[in-house]
């Protein structure tokens, strides 16, 4: 262990545990942030409603994680999406334009990994934009 891990604590969280982000057809739940990662990582988990819209086509200088805990997701990676059934996993380089959403009638998650850390800084905006969009924007 080098001298960045001292003072670094474990995280168990229980089913549901973490810090909540609902989003009206989506939510958020931060299972461990930067802080807790010594800013090597940031991961949560997100579910989305039917027929629910991501976020829109964006990138960022860390890489983007999925792996899917439930239903199917639709994953824009650069200009193609892909059908990523449970236990699907995709990993999106940064820089790479991608999206996601969930256009199947059943709930579907994804646990997501941002490396390196601190994407946590963003949720409270990231969730404001996402509650105060549209019913007909929000619908995939």
């Amino acid at each position: 262990m080098d001298g960045s891990d001292v003072g670094r604590v474990p995280v168990v969280l229980g089913p549901g545990g973490g810090r909540a982000f609902p989003m009206g057809r989506l939510s958020a739940v931060i299972k461990a942030d930067g802080a807790e990662s010594d800013h090597r990582y940031s991961i949560s988990e997100w579910w989305l409603e039917p027929h629910t819209k991501g976020p829109g086509a964006h990138q960022h200088p860390e890489d983007d994680v999925f792996f899917v805990l439930g239903g199917t997701m639709h994953v824009m990676v650069g200009t193609e999406w892909v059908e990523a059934a449970a236990g699907s996993f995709v990993l999106v380089p940064a820089d790479t334009p991608h999206d996601f959403e969930n256009r199947s009638s059943e709930r579907a998650g994804f646990l997501n990994v941002s490396a390196p850390g601190d994407f946590e800084q963003a949720m409270p905006g990231i969730a404001a934009w996402f509650r105060d969009r549209s019913e007909e924007d929000s619908r995939a």
